[in-house]
């Protein structure tokens, strides 16, 4: 995904203020608030709150408020890089998952590191940091907002995987597909690299997921090559058949089948992914 860099002219703070939600509970962050959560090897990063803030001493995400030009993802990135050591950009964001009240939200930004590095506290907002094994956090005193998201959160620790039919989908749009198969999956797979890059809704339970992204093609489209962000998979033999075994031996992920054969979809289904139709996918791409 792409980290827009901060532009200098925009208001930094602006956010920082308490708000009331629309069930009429107290938040801080005027336009929401986003927490990261950093996953490695089994193990995830969290912070340990300073005694004087809300949630004092208890254990949570590295975040807060976000300010009017940010999204989700660049203020909890934002903010971990303030209240830790830890070097933000080399946490890679995978998914969204947002608690909306209405009037305000939080967003929990998951994403990968290649490694866990020692981490402490860099801002008077933190008593400290550790990796923690997922199966331990519950055993830690959790401030309550985390407490309560935390069930939803270790179901989504891995990255999603988004496996697209493509002959299925280019047939669902008219831009001269059948005079050039070649050339209408080279130009389809670049339009879903750069949503791949902005981010999909749809993927259960992301709110927002930047998921691996498989583009199956046959016959005359074999040959297309893979791009950053996308990977290019050349059927062997029948183009469903290896959606179904792929859909099948990635179920340890959220899985996505974006087709709409009724005869894939249904077998999609029956091995336990998520299906959706081309049009779901035409509507997002650039």
């Amino acid at each position: 995904m792409v980290r827009p860099a901060r532009d200098p002219l925009m208001p930094r703070g602006d956010g920082d203020r308490v708000v009331r939600c629309s069930r009429g509970h107290l938040h801080w962050g005027r336009y929401g608030a986003a927490g990261l959560l950093p996953v490695h090897d089994g193990h995830v990063l969290l912070q340990q709150r300073a005694w004087w803030t809300p949630g004092g001493n208890l254990w949570a995400l590295f975040g807060g408020a976000r300010d009017s030009h940010e999204d989700g993802v660049s203020a909890a990135l934002r903010e971990t890089a303030e209240e830790s050591t830890l070097d933000s950009g080399l946490v890679h964001p995978f998914g969204v998952i947002r608690d909306d009240h209405g009037k305000w939200a939080y967003d929990t930004v998951i994403g990968t590191i290649d490694t866990m590095p020692a981490v402490s506290a860099a801002s008077h907002e933190t008593r400290d940091a550790a990796w923690i094994p997922v199966d331990e956090v519950t055993s830690l005193a959790l401030y309550e907002p985390f407490a309560r998201t935390w069930p939803m959160l270790r179901a989504a620790l891995s990255q999603p995987v988004l496996i697209v039919d493509a002959a299925n989908v280019m047939g669902a749009r008219a831009d001269g597909w059948w005079k050039d198969r070649l050339g209408a999956a080279a130009r389809l797979r670049d339009s879903l690299a750069a949503l791949m890059l902005a981010g999909v809704p749809g993927i259960a339970p992301f709110d927002r997921a930047y998921p691996e992204a498989l583009f199956v093609v046959e016959g005359a489209a074999r040959g297309v090559s893979s791009v950053p962000g996308v990977t290019v998979v050349d059927a062997p033999g029948s183009g469903d058949d290896t959606i179904v075994e792929m859909a099948a031996g990635r179920l340890d992920v959220p899985c996505l089948v974006v087709t709409a054969d009724r005869e894939l979809r249904e077998r999609c289904a029956e091995v336990g992914a998520q299906v959706k139709g081309p049009k779901w996918l035409l509507d997002q791409l650039p």
